[in-house]
């Protein structure tokens, strides 16, 4: 499956580009990738970059960067992770310096969770996050997802949060 083009009131997701990557690197290689599992060297930011655009070859979900639709200025990335580092379909999201507390990560998760439901064959999605990135919790929780203490977990530390399909 091809990434698609997604947009909300302030967001475009889209797919990735290899441009994207020196902004995406040096997010990894800075102390904030700690609540990634990081930080981490260019190889490995390389090989994670690559697993987030790979994954819609391999799954037919993956990651999307989001850009300001006002602008264009690229904020983050929103995605659906899978594979073997993951005992479940993981709905993820991060940010880029400077755009965290304005509500971006909550838009564009809810945006890609959103198609997930409508797209995939998914009853539930979850999202890890560190126990200490208090911010990534209360993104979790707006998004109404709710904490799962019994779910597998990547790394035993995480917390879990669930995030169910709403019938409408």
């Amino acid at each position: 499956m091809l990434a698609p083009t997604l947009t909300t009131e302030r967001l475009t997701l889209r797919p990735m580009r290899h441009g994207d990557f020196p902004a995406y690197a040096a997010l990894m290689a800075s102390p904030r990738a700690s609540h990634m599992g990081g930080p981490y060297d260019t190889a490995a930011a390389w090989g994670l970059f690559c697993h987030d655009a790979g994954g819609w070859a391999l799954f037919g979900y993956g990651a999307l960067m989001m850009d300001l639709r006002a602008g264009g200025e690229t904020v983050g990335q929103v995605g659906l992770n899978a594979g073997p580092l993951f005992p479940e379909t993981e709905l993820g999201w991060m940010l880029y310096d400077g755009h965290e507390g304005q509500g971006y990560a909550t838009e564009g998760a809810a945006c890609l969770r959103d198609w997930a439901f409508a797209e995939l064959p998914l009853d539930s999605l979850v999202s890890y996050t560190d126990p200490e990135n208090e911010a990534s919790k209360a993104v979790a929780l707006r998004l109404g997802a709710v904490a799962d203490d019994i779910a597998p977990r990547q790394d035993p530390e995480d917390c879990v949060f669930r995030h169910h399909q709403r019938v409408m």
